[in-house]
């Protein structure tokens, strides 16, 4: 059973196993829907809601199901959260459904949900794997909405339009343009330009990494030279 503390489970699922960074999984929707923030929102809320509950259900049922069944039964319990979430967002965010299309459906498909259920929450109990689930799907959500705001803002000069098909009509006068007339680049919004965005985020964290390895090892340098002993002498030596 994994040891993992809620702080090391915390970190793993925002930074050090990001699931989209590290683990380089979901890449299908990762580069099909970010085009703008809110497709990113819309869809990397409905995937932590499917990440979060799967793992608690597959840590309730853990000590039920055989090896034979273990993997069946993950993906049952992982396609009845994803109808659910359908079901949700055709009744509340319609429009949106509409617009995220067959990516919806295709969370059941993706890698870092079934994952996280066979390596994680089948071996701890109920909280670490809610936990666990909770920072893997807000690790996914936060590079899903840069790498959305990365494309509409390159790509068509604005910032968190078309939220009122997520929030409702409120939202309607949330889109930013800091740029007046400006040219559209639509390699952003192409599926290259989702590639390089996302290249360029693994990038900055690979050398974030670095820089912070770098550190490390310059501060236990003095540790490691003063283990050694030294002797003092007094007095006349002849």
């Amino acid at each position: 059973m994994t040891t993992k503390t809620s702080l090391e489970i915390i970190r793993d699922g925002l930074w050090t196993n990001n699931p989209a960074l590290v683990q380089v999984l979901g890449l299908c929707p990762l580069l099909a829907v970010t085009s703008t923030v809110v497709n990113a929102l819309g869809l990397g809320l409905a995937t932590l809601m499917v990440i979060t509950g799967s793992n608690l259900a597959v840590s309730l049922i853990r000590n039920f199901v055989t090896d034979s069944v273990r993997l069946p039964a993950f993906v049952m319990i992982i396609a009845s959260l994803v109808t659910s979430a359908e079901m949700l967002m055709q009744a509340f965010t319609y429009q949106l459904y509409q617009i995220l299309g067959i990516f919806i459906p295709l969370i059941v498909t993706n890698c870092a949900i079934l994952g996280r259920a066979d390596a994680f929450a089948s071996k701890n109990k109920p909280l670490p794997a809610v936990l666990d689930g909770f920072m893997m799907g807000c690790g996914f959500l936060v590079v899903l909405v840069i790498l959305g705001a990365m494309r509409e803002l390159v790509g068509q000069g604005t910032l968190f339009s078309g939220m009122d098909l997520l929030f409702g009509p409120a939202a309607a006068d949330w889109t930013l343009r800091p740029l007046d007339n400006y040219p559209n680049m639509l390699f952003m919004m192409l599926p290259p330009g989702a590639f390089i965005g996302l290249g360029l985020l693994i990038a900055l964290k690979n050398s974030i990494d670095g820089q912070l390895a770098r550190r490390r090892a310059a501060r236990a340098e003095p540790v490691i030279a003063s283990g050694r002993k030294r002797v003092r002498v007094t007095g006349t030596v002849s």
